[in-house]
């Protein structure tokens, strides 16, 4: 598979919604569902590394899916508002490596590996 970057992702995004959506819904109604399709994703984690149990039917959901459908109306909202989440995630990690490059390390509640469920 090969990769794309986000400016590309938005890109393409963008041209799906010109030609095969019609148009953008408005920002309101993204950001609507933003929260659903978050909430989606919120309901497969819990089932699958929590404590919840699935439903009938429920376990062919796929995470990554859910996390695509997250993803894309975020990218959507970028889309409305103007924002290039390339240059945006860049200003971002620059940020929080500045701000926060001891901060963690330092952090007696994160030593515990046996906490983290991915250990």
């Amino acid at each position: 598979m090969s990769t794309i970057s986000i400016s590309e992702a938005q890109r393409q995004i963008d041209e799906w919604i010109h030609t095969t959506g019609v148009r953008y819904f408005a920002p309101l109604t993204n950001l609507g569902i933003l929260m659903e399709e978050t909430g989606e994703l919120a309901r497969l984690m819990v089932r699958k590394f929590g404590e919840q149990s699935f439903k009938q039917n429920e376990e062919s959901k796929e995470l990554a899916d859910e996390m695509a459908d997250v993803l894309w109306v975020l990218m959507c909202l970028a889309n409305q508002s103007g924002v290039n989440l390339e240059e945006a995630f860049k200003k971002n990690m620059e940020k929080k490596s500045l701000r926060d490059q001891d901060r963690h390390r330092n952090n007696p509640k994160l030593s515990d590996t046996s906490a983290d469920p991915a250990l």
